[in-house]
């Protein structure tokens, strides 16, 4: 699964934020010239955008990242919780969401508040194993 470099999600990233650095400019720039504004408050209102920008840029930065994979196949490997008895369609929570699921192992009942694996997707539907117990560390 191919992933975004991190030098070509922050030029991503940056792109987006030129409009705004633009309209925030125009604006410090059309306040100033009728004396509405001191030039070093326009100064500092387009500095402190920009930084604004940069601080949100870590949080915001996996949203900018290239993934060719829908959000339903990056959901195998995880764990969920089945919400009802899988036997063997039913519903499981992964993640915090709702998930129509069903179980493929060789005994496909699963009870509820049994943990899962997400092991595939077909379509919308997650095809779950019980999860093995975990290890402590």
């Amino acid at each position: 699964m191919p992933r975004a470099t991190p030098r070509s999600t922050l030029v991503r990233y940056t792109l987006y934020q030129i409009p705004e650095w633009v309209l925030v400019l125009g604006a410090a720039i059309l306040l100033y010239r009728r004396g509405m504004l001191p030039g070093w408050a326009g100064a500092l209102l387009v500095a402190s955008c920009m930084a604004k920008d940069a601080a949100l840029y870590p949080l915001l930065r996996t949203a900018y990242e290239t993934d060719t994979s829908s959000a339903i196949e990056r959901l195998i490997g995880l764990r969920g919780v089945a919400v009802e008895p899988l036997a063997p369609g039913g519903y499981v929570r992964v993640r915090g969401e709702l998930w129509r699921s069903e179980a493929t192992a060789v005994d496909p009942a699963i009870r509820r508040g049994h943990p899962v694996t997400v092991h595939a997707v077909r379509g919308t539907t997650l095809l779950v194993r019980p999860a093995p117990p975990r290890t402590a560390r």
